[in-house]
């Protein structure tokens, strides 16, 4: 937040602001101040709230998260070749799960986990663009 005010456009959770901006100033301000350490990014991405109205294939078309990924990924890029020295990235989350504080009520998931279904796994659009994504690098 400035001022009272979210940076970006909120996700699911209260907590969430998205602003990709911010990913590659918070990395170069760690470089700067911390003598520039090894960082391991563990957790990062988007929800959305787990709507039961969706169609399977309608759960399945993620574009705000291809989208959370592309800009947070493309000022990861920058820092790096700032000299940021990150050593690892990882998605936030390979499947939709249980989130402590919400249960099964938020999704962040590349690949989609039908709760009715036997807990069978679907790849969401995003999990497609996550492959190629990696391919190219």
């Amino acid at each position: 937040e400035h001022d009272g005010k979210p940076l970006g456009p909120m996700a699911a959770s209260s907590w969430l602001c998205i602003y990709p901006r911010g990913f590659r100033q918070l990395l170069l301000y760690v470089k700067n101040h911390y003598n520039n350490p090894v960082i391991y990014i563990t957790e990062n991405g988007r929800d959305e709230f787990n709507d039961p109205t969706l169609s399977l294939q309608e759960s399945l078309l993620d574009t705000d998260r291809i989208d959370y990924y592309y800009r947070h990924l493309y000022y990861l890029e920058t820092a790096i070749r700032d000299g940021v020295n990150v050593k690892g990235y990882f998605a936030w989350s390979l499947l939709d799960n249980m989130e402590w504080e919400s249960g099964f009520s938020l999704r962040f998931g590349l690949v989609f986990v039908d709760y009715k279904n036997d807990l069978k796994r679907h790849p969401k659009l995003s999990a497609h663009w996550f492959k190629n994504f990696l391919k190219k690098s």
